[in-house]
């Protein structure tokens, strides 16, 4: 979840928390207003009723207003007893039954005893209460949502900075020489965010740059006493003056030499398809690439005396030529030299799909661990790194690989699309 989105929810809880707290502290303190208001008419009421019955001799009539009810009844003696309280109550004079608030006291009349009850609606203080309720709710929730906005809109400019930091940062490639641009921002923490991002993008390019030199040095460097030291074994191999034993030991070495020789070219390979080092995408027709390899793969197929099947459709890919090439000739390569004697190579190519399929060892292959550098089966004579380069290029390319054993076939399959 998103910082900019933690906090709004956050702001949120906080101000729907405290708009619900300021909002029931408000609702209590106008009841209390209003409670008041009602119970000091009440009290005047009462008051009034005294001063009437003393003066007149006589209880007073019903008056007209009908949110207000007085009733008189007979008790056996009168005390100092007074109550007051909220009731459910029906009115008579609306005929409808309304929530008011009720005094009840004890009054002596010309000698007689009497208990005065008298409510009073609260439904003209509730009107007014909502108006004033709502007159002031309104304001607070548009300015609540005002508030909302505004600081949503703020948040949204202040983290423009590092928006574009990390645009720059995803979009950040070692094999393209982008410039890093700077932000200007008046927020000390992206502006040093801003530097310290600079200056770790400055590094690394230095850094990269370092490493390829050093691997294409390095790379030329080891080639040439490689190739020396190839031409040096060819030439004692050919002469006639070794003895047997010690022909075996050079026959050896020229093998071991073989070997780290394409153990080289393959690492430094890997190095350049990992940093796009290589040509860009062409069109390019499958059918025909695999049909070329085909017959450059012929003679060491018959040697094998495999039998080749090729089924192709017409298929075109827009990819690197040379790394389409690579990958062709490693899945060749791969066919040929972990197949048995007289085995089977079955090529096909149908709705974007290439299957290269050979026998080979009766039982599958690790399918964790097939494509890692240097995985080699027992009694593998192969470096074990081409179906490492084969995994390398379908990854850079977006090619889609996997691998199954279906007896006795061993089958890689690459989707094109």
């Amino acid at each position: 979840m998103k910082l900019f989105t933690i906090y709004n929810r956050m702001l949120l809880v906080v101000l729907f928390g405290g708009f619900i707290t300021v909002g029931a502290f408000f609702y209590q303190a106008l009841t209390y207003i209003l409670n008041s208001t009602i119970d000091e008419g009440l009290n005047e009421e009462l008051m009034e009723v005294r001063e009437f019955m003393h003066s007149r001799n006589h209880a007073p009539a019903p008056k007209g207003d009908k949110n207000l009810i007085i009733t008189f009844e007979n008790i056996p003696n009168a005390t100092d007893y007074k109550e007051i309280k909220d009731t459910v109550f029906f009115n008579p004079k609306k005929r409808v039954t309304e929530s008011g608030r009720y005094l009840k006291a004890d009054i002596v009349f010309e000698g007689r005893p009497l208990r005065v009850l008298i409510i009073n609606s609260k439904l003209p203080q509730q009107k007014q209460f909502q108006l004033i309720f709502f007159a002031i709710l309104i304001p607070v929730l548009i300015l609540f949502a005002v508030l909302i906005y505004i600081n949503h809109y703020i948040l949204k400019k202040m983290w423009q900075p590092f928006r574009h930091i990390l645009s720059q940062i995803k979009t950040f490639n070692l094999n393209k020489e982008s410039k890093y641009i700077s932000v200007n921002s008046s927020v000390d923490e992206f502006t040093e965010l801003d530097e310290s991002v600079s200056a770790m993008i400055t590094k690394i390019r230095e850094d990269f740059r370092e490493i390829k030199l050093f691997t294409e040095n390095a790379s030329h460097e080891m080639m040439t006493p490689i190739a020396v030291i190839n031409s040096k074994l060819d030439n004692i191999l050919q002469s006639n003056t070794l003895r047997e034993e010690d022909s075996q030991s050079l026959q050896d070495l020229y093998m071991a030499i073989s070997k780290l020789n394409k153990i080289s070219h393959s690492l430094l390979l890997l190095v350049k398809i990992e940093h796009d080092l290589l040509t860009g995408p062409e069109e390019l027709s499958v059918n025909e690439m695999i049909l070329q390899k085909a017959d450059y793969f012929r003679e060491l197929i018959s040697e094998r005396h495999l039998h080749l099947t090729i089924k192709t459709a017409n298929t075109t890919v827009k990819t690197s030529r040379y790394l389409f090439d690579i990958l062709l000739n490693n899945l060749f390569s791969n066919a040929i030299r972990h197949n048995i004697d007289s085995g089977k190579i079955n090529v096909s190519l149908k709705d974007g799909e290439l299957i290269f399929e050979n026998t080979g060892q009766l039982s599958p292959l690790q399918e964790d661990k097939v494509f890692e550098r240097f995985y080699k089966t027992a009694g593998s004579e192969g470096i074990g790194l081409g179906l490492a380069i084969i995994k390398q290029i379908c990854n850079k390319q977006n090619f889609d690989l996997k691998y199954e054993y279906r007896a006795p076939f061993h089958s890689f399959i690459i989707n094109l699309n």
